[in-house]
């Protein structure tokens, strides 16, 4: 009687990529051909000069209106004069730590979860419902509970980023969980690995790029929150400069307050980036953006 065959597992082999570079931008494209730079610096002049003759026109379409809207040239002005302000290293001092500290707690609890839901079949059943109910709450909805739950309102604004951060993140970890291959994680088994060598040494490397992504789209979010968490308290934050440059009807400094949050969201999300990379040195430099 002839044996019965065995199954034999094919090998895995390591994705090929380009080395990344040690820099922030090693997260990005090594390098963009100069009709795509060309491009993208066109773009960006033609949204400045689109920018610039609705206001300057004051034009008015019924629906929206830019009679308020100030030129980019007096947004220009009220930068400059944000830039030497006294009180601005202390504004971005406030947000930085709020949103930092509101990011990195989403951070532990979304990757924790994301694994817990994405491994265990009790553990999804317990807690994805309820994490799917509070997922589409605005982060404005949170502010009296926020108030009623923390004696301190910066505990409470740092709540406020950290519901905005947890959500990408946590959804990008369980799909990056149930994305590990089920070879990868038969052939740890077949070497004798157990739960948490398989957990340690194939789940979490493979999930990691979706971590990354989720965690650079949470500090995205994050920064996109902070306004609504410095409407809560205080007298310091871009946020808050930002709120309150609205309610004196500072017009321009409106627009330098939500300019200066998607720069440093922008920026601080590439930082994000640039740590994942170099975390999954593996995934190599990524396809063109």
């Amino acid at each position: 009687m002839n044996a019965p065959a065995i199954e034999t597992v094919p090998p895995i082999r390591a994705p090929r990529g380009r080395a990344v570079r040690g820099t922030i931008l090693g997260a990005l494209p090594r390098k963009l051909p100069f009709g795509r730079l060309a491009l993208r610096g066109a773009a960006l002049s033609l949204s400045l000069l689109a920018w610039h003759v609705a206001a300057s026109s004051r034009l008015d379409l019924g629906l929206v209106t830019f009679r308020n809207v100030p030129t980019p040239a007096a947004a220009a002005q009220a930068a400059w004069a944000l830039l030497h302000a006294p009180a601005l290293p202390t504004h971005l001092g406030a947000s930085l730590v709020r949103v930092l500290s509101g990011f990195l707690a989403a951070l532990g609890a979304g990757v924790a979860l994301g694994l817990a839901i994405g491994r265990s079949r009790l553990a999804r059943d317990l807690l994805l419902p309820p994490l799917e109910v509070l997922r589409p709450i605005p982060a404005v909805a949170w502010i009296p509970l926020a108030i009623l739950m923390f004696p301190s309102s910066e505990v409470s604004m740092a709540f406020i980023t950290f519901t905005g951060a947890l959500f990408p993140i946590l959804l990008n970890t369980v799909h990056g969980v149930k994305s590990v291959h089920p070879r990868l994680v038969a052939a740890a088994r077949s070497l004798g690995a157990g739960d948490a060598a398989i957990l340690w040494e194939v789940i979490l490397p493979g999930a990691t790029p979706s971590i990354v992504t989720g965690a650079a789209i949470g500090m995205g979010t994050a920064w996109f929150c902070l306004v609504t968490a410095e409407m809560i308290s205080g007298q310091y934050g871009i946020g808050y400069f930002t709120w309150e440059s609205y309610t004196l009807q500072n017009y321009d400094d409106i627009v330098v307050g939500m300019l200066l949050i998607g720069v440093l969201g922008m920026g601080s999300s590439l930082v994000v980036r640039w740590l994942g990379a170099q975390a999954t040195p593996w995934v190599g430099a990524g396809s063109q953006r």
